[in-house]
């Protein structure tokens, strides 16, 4: 059975430790019970996100008529939010201990999703062993907070307009934003073996290659329009929209930035919106960023072993609402200048 690339099983182990070297709260013998893959978990998650995209694609065309569409696009939103998940977990060779398996359903994921899993691979590595570091690329979307309740609502507004959406998609085809602090853009492909770049490469084709197969077939088929209306409406609005908070949700207004117990943020979400907001168990963010080998189905776990050992005594583990008052929070005044 193919093991994954030695280069990437040391990237995951270094998440194993805070950066200043403290041990991160389980023994070696959880982390690898806890690590150990099932793949019929995993099977379980993908059929509850196709299932429910398939749902979702087939109430608005049985019951044409603006209330179904509308509620189709909202929750459609969420299930390609759920898409991108699974694609952040093969990425971390986390669905599927077969090494060729684990990336073909990733890339899977991801050609259906419009999201290359190979750059974001290495787009996502960076952000894991550089937290909230200059080259860390989430840094343009999740930092800066608190801005106060006006900043956050218009950018969630302009995402959903679909203006937020190239950038989204520059971003997952390895061309992360501008950082303004330091005036840099990151560049992962430029960066890394030509053994990665070639998979990231062949990835970003692959996506191209689909997307435009799948338009031209539906509208061929006499379906465009209903495609543009339940699939790339939702994706380049909706889809836009939860990125971003979930990513604020996630490590916006840090204490702390110097370890993960203060730079992330597990978010305690009601289950009738954590389906939509954080699928795939990824509101245990703290927890995956203590340990990233340990599968999405397994973090609650890791949690509770977490919660029981201490560790998050001091952690941000918060319910949603005092983490949206975090980050809506105005902007901290600038100290008094010295006399």
């Amino acid at each position: 059975m193919p093991s994954a690339n030695p280069d990437d099983a040391r990237a995951a182990s270094r998440g194993e430790e805070f950066r200043d070297g403290v041990a991160a709260g389980l023994s070696a013998q959880d982390v690898r019970r806890l690590s150990r893959l099932n793949p019929w978990r995993s099977a379980t998650a993908l059929l509850w996100s196709f299932g429910g995209i398939a749902l979702c694609l087939t109430v608005p065309l049985v019951w044409w008529n603006p209330v179904t569409i509308a509620l189709a696009v909202v929750a459609m939103g969420g299930l390609q939010h759920g898409l991108f998940v699974l694609v952040h977990d093969a990425a971390h060779y986390r669905l599927f201990a077969h090494r060729r398996l684990n990336d073909f359903v990733g890339q899977l994921c991801g050609m259906v999703g419009g999201m290359p899993m190979g750059p974001y691979r290495l787009i996502h590595r960076l952000h894991h062993n550089h937290l909230y570091e200059p080259i860390d690329p989430d840094l343009p979307l999740m930092g800066g907070y608190p801005r106060g309740r006006a900043y956050l609502v218009k950018k969630l507004l302009v995402d959903l307009s679909g203006m937020t959406a190239p950038k989204t998609y520059a971003y997952f085809f390895g061309a992360p934003a501008l950082n303004t602090k330091t005036n840099d853009r990151a560049r992962p492909l430029d960066d890394t073996s030509p053994r990665l770049r070639a998979e990231a490469v062949r990835d970003v084709r692959l996506v191209i290659a689909f997307q435009a197969a799948l338009l031209l077939g539906v509208f061929a088929l006499g379906w465009g329009w209903e495609y543009l209306l339940l699939w790339v409406l939702p994706m380049v609005t909706v889809m836009q929209m939860i990125l971003r908070l979930r990513a604020v949700l996630e490590h916006g207004a840090p204490e702390d930035v110097s370890t993960p117990l203060k730079a992330a943020r597990t978010n305690v979400t009601p289950a009738w919106l954590r389906w939509w907001l954080f699928p795939h168990h990824v509101n245990y963010h703290i927890e995956h960023h203590l340990h990233p080998s340990i599968p999405h189905y397994r973090l609650a776990e890791a949690h509770r072993l977490l919660q029981d050992s201490g560790t998050l005594d001091d952690a941000e583990v918060v319910p949603l609402r005092i983490a949206l008052g975090k980050i809506f929070a105005p902007p901290a005044s600038p100290a008094p200048a010295a006399p």
